[in-house]
């Protein structure tokens, strides 16, 4: 018999999301890796610039060129993409808050460059409510930041036609901890909240090309089986929701299309060259099944647990995607698991747990009125999830099981990481500051005014942005036009007052507590603060509910405090502890500066503890500050954390009350 020849699948967009330290550096990357192979930009913007501060706004300190690039107006944004043709690029910009001024940036460069911009191909991530539940980059309360992601999905359809105007985000919510039940639910109730929104901005006969231009953008854990089950649940119950809530009848509307970075949460300090084989792993559970396969894929580097990874180590994780995709027969098949019962029990196993938790959303009116138990549910996931690693039930080789290992060879002289010069915050400063001093300041203002008004009369966003974007407005002075025209907005923290039904494990430290308390004639207080920009709170959730529920007197008000705020609140409260928790590495500047602080308010008997990814030199010099405990991700045992508390209060004279 003749072989019959089977058509190839093409691969999936091969991308890694980097930024870092200035446009010009950033840019110098993005020519490397597209020259090693990668097929699509996946941009990270540095805090700030996610939250509508410019880089020399007193909370943006510390934290410029840390976590990504900055881009604070048109100069940054042209640098950024410099000698990149934007009309034959794919680029994803994982960009929330600030996502109309970002794309209104990209827009303006890209008509610089003489692009058509009806031919511009890519994604805003857009998805502001994984904002209040996971990752804290917010700007404005829930209602109005909703109507500034349908405004640039409008404006896309008639201008862009070939952009993703929003990327449902679930990737932040299995970091926060969820299910994937829960991942599958409240993605797609803020899909959901989203469309319905949109519906009355676009005209009918265009809505369900709008709803074929939504995208999603998932997690892939450790057990990949389940992962991918996930993913297959993914694409039935999309299909489900734009058939039977929207109408939808063309199919190619109805795909779930969707890019991927797999799990972070699972990286590991110990032993850090486990992390390869585990990326590997979570890559094949959205690779693997043909009819859920993702279209874009970025993966971590092995090293994401100890900093910032270096160009050699993403270089690492491109090949792993290049090796899958091109030398291995993956995309000669069909999908390999049609007719699995195994994986179809699972599928509707699933799907069932995602109806249920979709059904309870709707019943609150939707995903916007639901952030409170959504960010609830998340929290008290993760406190399972952790207590489960914590009991051994959930085995993490090298941290809980096989602790004893080699050195890794991989840890150069610099620590295996790469860290960001210092003198990038002064030297962007400065260039922010002459950009300032050299624009028409007349134009700028007048800009601003039009885009207030744009923003309080309900018109569209994205005329007025671009307009200013032209006119040399900054991301803080966009950003601050939002605030006073929305309000401010501060996010539920899911961490209740009550403790909870979680007592396994807890009467040894519940009695240390106790018996402290009674020698300090009050329970101990314990202030949880989270400096800086850094929006990522699952730590300090964990660490405010563990003290919490033993017996522990707790204050934690969230996210984006500054250091004088917590000082004051630790004079204010007669903290007894002060924890601050900071994942963006911003962790020298800020913990200087609030030290000094409590040196100026005589506040240095309080004892300071820090967590975050720090490296050990970092941690000494934290040390030599005056900071008493520093823990790292490898402090996975709470209780531990909780003892250390009670013994450094123990320590601390009483007359210090």
């Amino acid at each position: 018999m003749p072989m019959t020849e089977t058509k190839k699948d093409r691969p999936w967009l091969f991308r890694t999301y980097a930024g870092h330290s200035t446009a010009e550096a950033s840019n110098a990357l993005y020519r490397g890796n597209l020259a090693k192979g990668q097929t699509g930009l996946s941009v990270a913007f540095d805090l700030p610039t996610q939250t509508g501060y410019d880089s020399d706004h007193v909370l943006s300190r510390g934290e410029v060129g840390k976590v990504g690039v900055p881009v604070a107006h048109l100069g940054d944004m042209r640098a950024l993409f410099k000698d990149i043709p934007l009309d034959q690029m794919n680029t994803s910009m994982t960009i929330n808050a600030t996502a109309p001024w970002l794309l209104a940036l990209y827009i303006a460069v890209a008509e610089e460059q003489g692009a058509d911009v009806t031919k511009l191909q890519g994604t805003v991530q857009n998805d502001i409510i994984k904002e209040y539940l996971s990752r804290g980059t917010y700007i404005c309360p829930p209602k109005p930041s909703l109507r500034m992601i349908t405004d640039v999905a409008a404006y896309t359809r008639e201008h862009l036609p070939k952009w993703n105007p929003m990327n449902v985000c679930s990737y932040h919510l299995q970091e926060a901890g969820a299910t994937p039940e829960q991942e599958l639910a409240f993605a797609l109730a803020t899909a959901t909240a989203v469309l319905d929104d949109l519906k009355g901005k676009v005209p009918a006969e265009h809505f369900p090309a709008m709803v074929g231009r939504i995208s999603f953008f998932v997690n892939a854990g450790i057990r990949f089986v389940t992962e991918m089950c996930k993913m297959r649940a993914f694409v039935t119950l999309w299909d489900e929701i734009c058939r039977d809530r929207y109408g939808v009848e063309d199919p190619k509307f109805r795909r779930f299309r969707y890019g991927v970075q797999v799990n972070s949460l699972g990286l590991t300090e110990q032993q850090p060259e486990n992390n390869v084989y585990r990326i590997l792993i979570e890559m094949l559970a959205v690779t693997l099944s043909k009819n859920a396969r993702a279209r874009a894929v970025q993966l971590p580097a092995w090293n994401e647990a100890l900093g910032l990874p270096r160009p050699w180590d993403q270089q690492w994780s491109l090949r792993m995607q290049q090796i899958m995709a091109l030398e291995t027969d993956l995309l000669e098949f069909d999908d390999l698991f049609d007719g699995n019962p195994a994986v179809d029990r699972k599928v509707a196993e699933l799907m069932e747990g995602a109806r249920a938790e979709l059904a309870t959303i709707d019943g609150m009116g939707g995903a916007v009125a639901a952030i409170e138990y959504m960010k609830s549910r998340l929290v008290e996931a993760n406190s399972d999830r952790l207590g489960r690693i914590e009991g051994g039930e959930t085995v993490v080789v090298g941290v809980n099981k096989y602790q004893q290992g080699e050195p890794s060879p991989l840890m150069d002289a610099d620590g295996g990481i790469m860290v960001v010069d210092p003198a990038v915050e002064a030297d962007q400063i400065a260039r922010l500051q002459a950009w300032r001093a050299a624009r028409d300041e007349d134009a700028a203002q007048k800009a601003l005014a039009d885009l207030r008004e744009a923003a309080l009369s309900g018109a569209n966003v994205m005329p007025a942005s671009i307009a200013a974007a032209k006119a040399g407005v900054t991301t803080g002075e966009w950003g601050l036009e939002i605030r006073k025209s929305f309000g401010e907005y501060r996010a539920p923290t899911g961490v209740s007052a009550n403790p909870s039904n979680r007592t396994e494990g807890l009467d040894e430290i519940r009695d240390a507590v106790s018996a402290v308390s009674a020698k300090l004639g009050r329970k101990l207080k314990f202030l949880v603060g989270k400096p800086g920009l850094d929006g990522h709170s699952n730590g300090a959730e964990q660490i405010a509910a563990r003290a919490r529920d033993c017996g522990m007197d707790i204050t934690y008000e969230g996210i984006r405090l500054t250091p004088e705020e917590i000082v004051r609140a630790a004079r204010e409260q007669d903290a007894h502890v002060v924890g601050l928790s900071i994942l963006s590495g911003s962790h020298i500047p800020l913990i200087e500066e609030l030290m000094g602080r409590m040196r100026e308010a005589d506040l240095t008997h309080i004892p300071v503890i820090v967590g975050g990814i720090i490296p050990e030199d970092d941690a000494e010099r934290l040390r030599a500050m005056g900071v008493a405990k520093v823990y790292t991700p490898k402090d996975f045992e709470l209780n531990r954390i909780m003892f250390d508390i009670v013994g450094l209060v123990d320590d601390t004279p009483i007359a210090a009350e």
